[in-house]
């Protein structure tokens, strides 16, 4: 199973004119987003895979350092089915894709580890969820290679998600559902202490 971290969107909701990266934005421990992300992923599926668009210099460095294997992505630009798409062709032989996105900083790697577990035939998905919800990440089979490298556009993967028989995990908390999509979803910085 390879593991697969979207990491290429624009984030207008959280900065409409692009200065400041979601990603890169700083959690309370001091790490950004990304960086939370990626070394999930990575502690459950070690050297998966990130996506990005072409130029994100600071966001590679980061993945790099979590222990992902990153790619620059130029279809990425044309939303996250397009990246989605890249990196499954660029890792073709993987056995299944745990696609799990940059911008849900508080998924757990015993979580990941069992939404990969779930998919044990080459037409099995999975994704976890909490109270009934789907949520990320999601996991694919073999089976649907085709059908994710044909991928466009900004859907990502959810009508194949729909398309056949999903094995749900159920998470013991919302951080399947969370996301950083706009500056008021990161969690307060605790103050600095006085001495």
């Amino acid at each position: 199973m390879r593991g697969i971290l979207l990491a290429a969107g624009y984030g207008r909701r959280f900065d409409p004119d692009g200065q400041r990266s979601k990603l890169l934005a700083p959690m309370a421990d001091g790490r950004c987003v990304a960086a939370h992300a990626a070394q999930a992923l990575c502690a459950a599926l070690p050297g998966s895979l990130a996506v990005i668009r072409p130029g994100q210099h600071a966001l590679a460095t980061v993945l790099r350092d979590a222990g992902c294997e990153v790619l620059e992505s130029t279809g990425a630009e044309g939303g996250m089915g397009h990246a989605l798409a890249d990196a499954v062709r660029a890792s073709a032989g993987a056995d299944g894709w745990l696609v799990a996105l940059a911008d849900m900083p508080w998924l757990a790697p015993d979580l990941i580890r069992a939404v990969a577990a779930a998919v044990r035939t080459p037409d099995d998905i999975a994704a976890a969820a909490f109270a009934g919800r789907r949520g990320h990440p999601v996991a694919f089979g073999a089976a649907h290679r085709a059908a994710l490298c044909a991928l466009n556009g900004d859907q990502g993967a959810r009508e194949l998600l729909g398309s056949g028989s999903l094995h749900r995990i159920d998470s013991p908390d919302d951080s399947v559902l969370r996301d950083i999509d706009r500056p008021e979803d990161l969690p307060p910085t605790p103050a600095p202490e006085n001495e």
